[in-house]
């Protein structure tokens, strides 16, 4: 699969503000404030941040969502929740409430579909296909006040009528200024053909100085290589498993057999201690434009579609 290239203008101005501060995530930046440009241009973009639970992809799509506020764009956001799987379009429900207001200026077929399915009206349960170019009237007519912007978490746990339709939407995207950007672990079979861009682990030196700024104290050089290799670069990994080892297992040089855990939250944000990873750190002041993370010796996202 080839590798995501978008060819877009300078952005019109400087984004302004100051935006979450990531580690080591240049190339994903970069890649979202792409993205974020060529919606701005008035053109489309449709983009599945992908990459195993805290790795980091709630961060990014906060960094997204911070930089398009600064630049302007109207935001909505959704995510997919376990307990709701089995209950048809609630995530779908969950991006559109913001927008229910403008339904009666989209074409009456469409919005009497999207208002039996969200059950403002009583009807017979309407046709899948109408519902998605509901979805795609109604986000276009509200880009047309300025561009949008709609962020997806969390999409393995999308039930899978809102996977199918915002799926649909996101496949017919082109000159609305509206970009769909999904944060999952997985990569579902509603999604296939939309371009991908797997999130990874830190690269070594960020893992270290992230490590080191929640270990305190001396730490055997053989338990911080275990903990390294055992995390693999997972940034909440890396903060949750040293809090589970004293500090008699610091010096020993074995961490007791504990073991990264299965089930780790995706973290929104990675809040480092107050001081800590300064030469790491980045935050967007006035007038910085794109170079949103810190180069790092090896970057390793790989954008594909």
């Amino acid at each position: 699969m080839r590798d995501i290239v978008w060819n877009v203008s300078e952005p019109h101005a400087p984004f302004r503000g100051s935006a979450t501060r990531l580690i080591d995530r240049e190339g994903e930046c970069r890649l979202l404030d792409q993205l974020l440009a060529a919606v701005r241009d008035g053109e489309s973009r449709a983009l599945i941040l992908h990459g195993e639970a805290g790795v980091g992809k709630t961060a990014l799509l906060e960094y997204l969502s911070e930089r398009a506020s600064d630049a302007g764009c109207q935001v909505v956001s959704a995510a997919g929740v376990q307990s709701e799987m089995e209950l048809a379009f609630a995530s779908l429900h969950q991006l559109c409430t913001p927008f229910l207001d403008r339904l009666n200026a989209i074409p009456k077929p469409q919005q009497d579909s999207l208002s039996t399915t969200f059950g403002l009206t009583s009807g017979p349960v309407p046709d899948r296909f109408l519902v998605g170019l509901a979805v795609l009237s109604l986000l276009a007519e509200v880009a047309a006040d300025a561009p949008l912007v709609c962020r997806v978490d969390d999409l393995q746990w999308l039930d899978s009528a809102s996977a199918q339709v915002l799926a649909f939407v996101a496949r017919r995207l082109g000159s609305e200024s509206v970009a769909m950007v999904f944060g999952s672990r997985v990569t579902t079979a509603e999604m296939a053909g939309l371009p991908k861009a797997l999130v990874e682990g830190l690269a070594d030196q960020h893992a270290r100085a992230l490590l080191g700024s929640v270990v305190r104290g001396p730490v055997d050089p053989r338990v911080r290589d275990e903990i390294l290799a055992e995390t693999g670069g997972n940034p909440l990994a890396l903060l949750e498993l040293p809090q589970g080892m004293t500090r008699n297992q610091h010096h020993r040089g074995a961490t007791g057999g504990r073991r990264r855990p299965d089930r780790i939250r995706d973290p929104g944000t990675l809040p480092p201690p107050p001081g800590a990873l300064s030469g790491l750190s980045i935050g967007l002041g006035s007038g910085e434009a794109s170079s949103a993370c810190r180069p790092s010796g090896g970057h390793r996202s790989r954008a594909r579609s």
